[in-house]
């Protein structure tokens, strides 16, 4: 079996990109502040990646108020889903066959 790296998704070859949609896969949505923290990003760059992510249809934004203050939350569309889930597919082929 000939395995490509040209199986991965563009999209997640960073890790910002790829701790965003890791976050996403295990959790129904998180806030803007989660994301952050979690990945020990800056808010430039946590919000340009995730302008990318959301470009491509991976992740839904949703916007509301939480009190006066303003709360942005995040979650994996199912396009997103299945780009992920193959990206994640195509790398345990990768390792798999190493062994």
């Amino acid at each position: 079996m000939t395995l490509s790296i040209h199986d991965l998704h563009k999209a997640f070859e960073n890790r910002i990109r790829l701790g965003i949609m890791s976050a996403l896969a295990v959790n129904e949505y998180l806030d803007f502040n989660a994301l952050k923290e979690l990945l020990d990003a800056t808010d430039g760059n946590l919000a340009t990646h995730l302008k990318s992510l959301e470009k491509e249809n991976f992740i839904k934004v949703r916007k509301s108020f939480v009190g006066r203050k303003p709360n942005t939350k995040y979650s994996m569309t199912p396009e997103g889903q299945k780009a992920f889930t193959d990206h994640i597919n195509a790398l345990e082929r990768i390792i798999q066959s190493q062994k």
